[in-house]
């Protein structure tokens, strides 16, 4: 198997960024080719910023793991991760570049090593799973109640922030009651946040709980060789 390059990080991390990469350049195919409400266009936009805030932090966190930030940077396409994460849509199409890393790790490990690889790291996979999740959920759920509820008859979710928030809001659980659907679309699509909003929030629950509380393999290995008291 050809060795791993040194800026590559988990295989689920690796997953996970490719595909916020590919949803930030389907956005942009949305913007400015198939949406043109303006509501519609400020969630997409507000998503994006996120994506470049999530993307910067990336880079920063592969500079500085990197053993040789140079290579990473020159040779491993360092400065595209960097410019794709500016808020400019004409450097955005720079963020094919994270979509080809994951292309090619594929290739390198197989589909077969990768699965084996996530499912001995159930824990991470999972939390990278609903990370995902939630990030799809904010982003089609706020674009699906403002289609639905913009232009009903007594509507309250009628801007793009009144979407985000009413999104927020119900998948984290909380419903604090300002915003609300009145159609009975809307109500629907509502139910299904909210049910997505328990499983995400009660798996990463778990999951915290699991990396605080667990014993660590250290001191399960000197729990394991440790002598038992004599008779």
């Amino acid at each position: 198997m050809p060795k791993r390059r040194s800026e590559l990080k988990s295989t689920g991390y690796e997953i996970f960024v490719g595909a916020l990469s590919v949803l930030s350049i389907v956005n942009l195919v949305l913007m400015y080719a198939l949406v043109d409400d303006e509501a519609l266009d400020t969630v997409l936009t507000v998503m994006n910023a996120l994506f470049s805030a999530v993307f910067l932090i990336d880079f920063t966190y592969r500079l500085v793991t990197a053993p040789q930030r140079g290579a990473y940077f020159f040779r491993h396409f360092g400065w595209a991760d960097l410019l794709a994460s500016l808020p400019f849509a004409q450097l955005k199409i720079l963020r094919l570049f994270r979509i080809i890393r994951v292309i090619r790790l594929f290739r390198e490990l197989g589909a077969r090593t990768i699965w084996r690889t996530l499912v001995r790291d159930r824990a991470g996979s999972a939390l990278y799973a609903l990370l995902l999740m939630g990030v799809l959920v904010l982003q089609f759920g706020s674009l699906t109640m403002l289609y639905l509820e913009q232009y009903a008859p007594g509507a309250n979710i009628t801007t793009a922030s009144d979407a985000l928030w009413y999104t927020v809001v119900t998948i984290s659980t909380v419903g604090y009651g300002d915003e609300f659907p009145v159609t009975n679309a809307g109500r629907f699509a509502g139910a299904l946040m909210i049910v997505v909003g328990v499983g995400i929030f009660g798996t990463f629950t778990g999951y915290l709980a699991n990396l605080f509380l667990a014993p660590r393999k250290g001191d399960r290995d000197d729990a394991d060789t440790e002598e038992p008291p004599a008779a």
